[in-house]
């Protein structure tokens, strides 16, 4: 019969940023401790609050399910001597397998013969073993930062204070440290300060609701965004929410009181960013809109209790929101003394990176690269894009930017409209710091494009060229994320542009600043670029086999590799395709080791030869001519055309000819062919199906 097992670990307060992984541990364990030791169960649920962690299986079986179990011995050859006796290897084989060695099974591998050790094990009672699973369970948990207490050897993120642990209504009996299992728990800290007696999850739920403790963290964020809304419609608006914030607030209180504050309606003359910031980055409160967007004078802060005089509650803070704002305020009118231009000349002084230079030394090699890379892909903008790549940094030496440095970029163009500069500029400023996290918004202006591409560009190779590339573990720099920031960039904008002449010019600027050898540098960022592209082209969809067979021949223009992989996936829904990819696996077989050499038609011996020379130089000229102007699909579409001239080739032709000179002409028939469709990819390095 099937029971339910309840787990809860009753701790201090736990960080609210600790606890979405905690949650995703706690659960992802516990399906792997069935798992490991075949115990079946139902639907396995963890929850959260500050206080504790709580885990719910439901249907978990009352025995484990028996195994049969397979130990791999010594192979038979060998395993024996001259005179039939046992070797020492099969002897201490059976020994430790507590079986004698007539018992022992062979099965047949790959490699030979093996002696296999089989035992049937009779599942145990799931109640003997949950103590110990459990035990091993809670001491899994990993936390960014934990802590030993007392003299307890166990670390964890915060002292554990209780244990509630039952299987079926009943006690599982375990310590964690000097902590032992029961079944009581505790509600509220401050609310409730009772012991409460439980014995199932559903009894469990409904007496901490009682002692105002939610269990549920998507419970606790309904309520919240109900409660906010409610309260926020009182004033004329309604509660911008905030997902990560959102949860975030969840995840600090175990039962959520909104309540709603002012601050002078003076301050909406700040930034909209910077009342924003000041409230949900700052402070953890929900602004309050109007039906347009538009800030008002009001914010929402969730108390974890049930104030008794929730007047107090809202002037306090009030009180801190007003000092913040106050703060802000200053800081946006101080700043404005002083001209962006004249902040750059600050940028001196800040230190971008001990090996790197100054952010001024920074921002004058991507201004550089942004400018070569402007000329390419936008000249009507390279003006435009100078001056912002100049300004760009600028406001990293405002007061502003110091007391909240997520607001870097944003103060750049809000002091940049307002001094002046046109408003292209000023969204590039701001612009060119995006994406700023993995999938966030690109750049819309082709100004911010370029800038962010030419900053972006300059740290990863400048930082390769110092010896910090990446490694598998550790990208303090977030340059995987910058790379597949450029790629997004570059694809999304349409720039058609030599990447590797990009990574040469970037080389070039950084000139001593570099540390590693120039040319092993560049095959590294490359490389680097390659990995980045291949693997969000795969994430998107496309096949593992065309991704390759693109980047093979080439990335240098990442857009259009883009193209080209999109046209080759759709291109593998035609009838010709199967047949063109195998014939290109045979002819890259032959000219493996093919130095390239020029056809000659006065050596073609066969009409099949010149049939396919003829079709081939016929779509040539179509296929470059389509390539350069973009069209890759109707490139692939007109090199299909070759496919029946192919078979036919090789229906009747045999290549390698006796014939030095016939052999060596129709090889380098095939090159030029192979070469002109590896102006699109490798059709040799594309999966096809087997025929049965």
């Amino acid at each position: 019969m099937a029971k339910e097992l309840l787990l809860e670990i009753g701790v201090e307060e736990l960080p609210a940023a600790f606890l979405p992984k905690a949650v995703e541990a706690l659960q992802v364990g516990a399906e792997r401790m069935f798992k490991e030791n075949a115990i079946k169960h139902g639907n396995i649920a963890a929850f959260a609050t500050p206080r504790r962690l709580c885990l719910r299986c439901e249907s978990v079986a009352e025995r484990q399910e028996n195994q049969l179990v397979e130990k791999v011995g010594p192979a038979i050859k060998g395993a024996h001597d001259a005179d039939g006796k046992p070797s020492r290897a099969l002897l201490g084989f059976s020994k430790g397998q507590g079986m004698e060695i007539a018992d022992l099974a062979v099965v047949k591998t790959e490699k030979g013969e093996y002696f296999v050790a089989r035992k049937r094990i009779i599942g145990g009672i799931t109640k003997d073993l949950l103590p110990s699973l459990l035990l091993a369970l809670i001491e899994s948990l990993p936390f960014k930062r934990s802590m030993r207490w007392s003299d307890i050897a166990l670390k964890f993120a915060r002292p554990i204070h209780w244990l509630v642990a039952l299987y079926d209504g009943e006690v599982i009996p375990f310590a964690v440290a000097n902590i032992r299992s029961g079944n009581i728990t505790y509600g509220h800290r401050f609310m409730s300060q009772e012991k409460l007696t439980v014995s199932d999850f559903a009894d469990y739920q409904e007496n901490l609701r009682k002692a105002f403790v939610i269990v549920s963290p998507s419970e606790r964020k309904e309520m919240i965004v109900a409660g906010a809304q409610k309260i926020a419609s009182d004033v004329g608006g309604s509660a911008l929410i905030n997902q990560d914030l959102l949860t975030e607030v969840a995840f600090l209180v175990e039962y959520p009181y909104p309540i709603c504050g002012s601050f002078p309606s003076d301050y909406l003359l700040l930034p909209r960013e910077v009342l924003i910031t000041t409230m949900m980055t700052h402070q953890r409160y929900f602004p309050v809109v109007d039906s347009n967007g538009v800030i008002l004078p009001y914010f929402i802060t969730i108390a974890n209790t049930n104030a008794k005089d929730p007047v107090v509650v809202r002037k306090g803070n009030e009180k801190v929101i007003r000092a913040r704002l106050k703060d802000a305020e200053f800081f946006f009118k101080e700043d404005q003394k002083v001209p962006l231009t004249s902040r750059v000349e600050g940028l001196k002084k800040v230190v971008y990176h001990s090996q790197m230079g100054t952010s001024f030394e920074k921002m004058e090699r991507f201004k550089a690269l942004a400018e070569y890379l402007g000329n390419i892909v936008a000249p009507n903008h390279v003006e435009a894009i100078i001056r912002a790549a100049f300004l760009s940094k600028a406001d990293l030496d405002t007061q502003m930017v110091g007391e909240f440095p997520e607001l870097q970029g944003i103060m750049g163009r809000e002091y940049a409209l307002r001094q002046g500069e046109s408003a292209k500029v000023a969204l590039a400023i701001h612009e060119h710091y995006f994406p700023t996290v993995a999938g966030g918004p690109l750049p819309t202006s082709a100004i911010g494009a370029v800038v962010s591409i030419a900053d972006k560009t300059d740290t990863i190779v400048g930082f390769f060229g110092v010896g910090l590339a990446p490694t598998g573990t550790a990208d303090p720099y977030a340059m995987r994320r910058q790379a597949l920031g450029i790629i997004n960039i570059v694809i999304e904008h349409g720039f058609s542009f030599s990447f590797i002449s990009l990574i040469e010019r970037s080389i070039l600027i950084l000139g001593n600043k570099l540390q590693v050898d120039s040319a092993t540098m560049k095959k590294e960022v490359l490389e680097f670029f390659r990995a980045r592209l291949e693997n969000m082209l795969v994430s998107q969809g496309y096949s593992n086999d065309i991704v390759d067979a693109v980047c093979s021949v080439g990335m240098d223009d990442i857009f259009l590799a883009a193209k080209k992989v999109k046209a080759m996936e759709a291109f593998r829904q035609n009838k010709d395709f199967q047949p063109l990819a195998v014939a290109f696996k045979r002819a890259k077989n032959i000219i493996k080791d093919f130095s390239d050499g020029r056809v000659d038609p006065s050596c073609f011996v066969h009409e099949a030869e010149s049939n396919l020379y003829a079709s081939y130089l016929e779509v040539k000229l179509q296929v470059e001519s389509l390539i350069i102007s973009g069209n890759i699909k109707e490139a692939i579409e007109e090199m299909a055309k070759l496919r029946f001239p192919i078979d036919d080739f090789f229906q009747k032709i045999m290549v390698m000819d006796e014939d030095e000179k016939v052999r060596f002409n129709r090889q380098s028939l095939l090159a030029e062919i192979f070469g002109l469709f590896a102006n699109i990819a490798d059709f040799s390095r594309i999966a096809v199906e087997q025929k049965r």
